[in-house]
C-alpha cells in the first residue's frame, strides 16, 4: 500500500495521507513520501490540495519510529530532525498555492501540516492540538508555525496543556478558512484550488512570494519588495 496517494484534477494536484490505520501518523516513509510529492507537485501543476484518508487528518509523528531513534543513533536523529523541518515549512515555500482539506484529529505533527497551508478547510469533527507534553516528548519542529499563527498565550496553553481545539475555536482563532461538514473538505478545498489555478501562474507565485516576505520584514524594507514586485508584474499581463 502507498503511504501517499496522488490523484490530478486537471491543474490541481490532491495528495493523500494514506496511513488510515495509524491516523496517518508521519513516519519517515510518508514524510519523506510527502516532501518528495510537494516539490514536485511545484513543477507539475497550479495548485494542491493535502488532506487525509480515513476518521482523521494526521496524528503527527508515529511514535513506534521512537524506539529507534535514540542518542544511540544520533544519525538517524539528526536526519529525521531535517526532514521533519523542511516539510513543515515546505509549503509555504512553494510557489503554488496548497490548501489543507481537514477533518478529525490533527495534532502534534499533523496540525503544524494543517496550519502550514496557504489555506485550511476543517471539518466540524476538526480536533487540533499540540498533546505531545503528555507523551513526554517536546513539538520542538512545530512550535515555531503555531507561535507565528496565534498570540503567545493561546499558544502556549495548546503546548503546555495539550487541549485541543475544536472547529469553531480554531475558526474563531483565524487557524482555519472555512469550517464546512466533514465529508465536504475535500470538495470544498478543491474548490478553493481550482480558483487558484485559473490565476495567471506567475502573479500568483509572486502574490504568494512576496505575502510571506513582508510579514518578517519591517515596514520600509517591506514596501521596498512590494514596489520590485510592482514593477515586475508588469510583464505578467499579455
Amino acid at each position: 500500500m502507498t503511504v501517499l496517494q496522488t490523484e490530478d484534477h486537471g491543474q490541481v494536484r490532491v495528495l493523500t495521507l494514506n496511513r488510515p490505520d495509524k491516523l496517518n501518523a508521519l513516519n519517515t516513509e510518508l514524510t519523506r513520501a510527502l516532501d518528495d510529492a510537494l516539490a514536485t507537485a511545484e513543477r507539475e501543476v497550479r495548485a494542491v490540495v493535502l488532506t487525509g484518508n480515513g476518521r482523521g487528518f494526521c496524528a503527527g509523528a508515529d511514535l513506534g519510529e521512537f524506539s529507534s531513534l535514540t542518542p544511540a543513533h544520533a544519525d538517524a536523529v539528526l536526519e529525521r530532525a531535517e526532514l521533519t523541518a523542511r516539510l513543515q515549512t515546505r509549503m509555504q515555500r512553494l510557489s503554488v498555492p496548497v490548501v489543507a482539506a481537514v477533518r478529525g484529529a490533527a495534532v502534534g505533527g499533523g496540525a503544524g501540516l494543517a496550519i502550514g497551508a496557504d489555506m485550511t478547510v476543517a471539518g466540524t469533527d476538526l480536533k487540533f492540538g499540540y498533546p505531545e507534553l503528555k507523551h513526554s516528548i517536546v513539538p520542538a519542529l512545530v512550535m515555531t508555525g503555531l507561535v507565528r499563527h496565534l498570540g503567545r498565550k493561546l499558544a502556549f496553553e495548546l503546548v503546555s496543556t495539550g487541549r485541543l481545539l475544536t472547529a469553531a475555536e480554531a475558526a474563531g482563532h483565524g487557524l482555519v478558512n472555512r469550517v464546512v461538514e466533514p465529508d465536504e473538505v475535500v470538495p470544498a478545498a478543491l474548490e478553493i484550488a481550482q480558483c487558484w489555478a485559473e490565476v495567471e501562474p506567475r502573479a500568483l507565485a509572486a502574490a504568494k512570494d512576496l505575502f510571506y516576505r513582508v510579514a518578517d520584514l519591517p515596514t520600509d524594507a517591506a514596501m521596498r519588495a512590494g514596489q520590485d514586485v510592482n514593477a515586475l508584474m508588469r510583464g505578467f499581463r499579455q
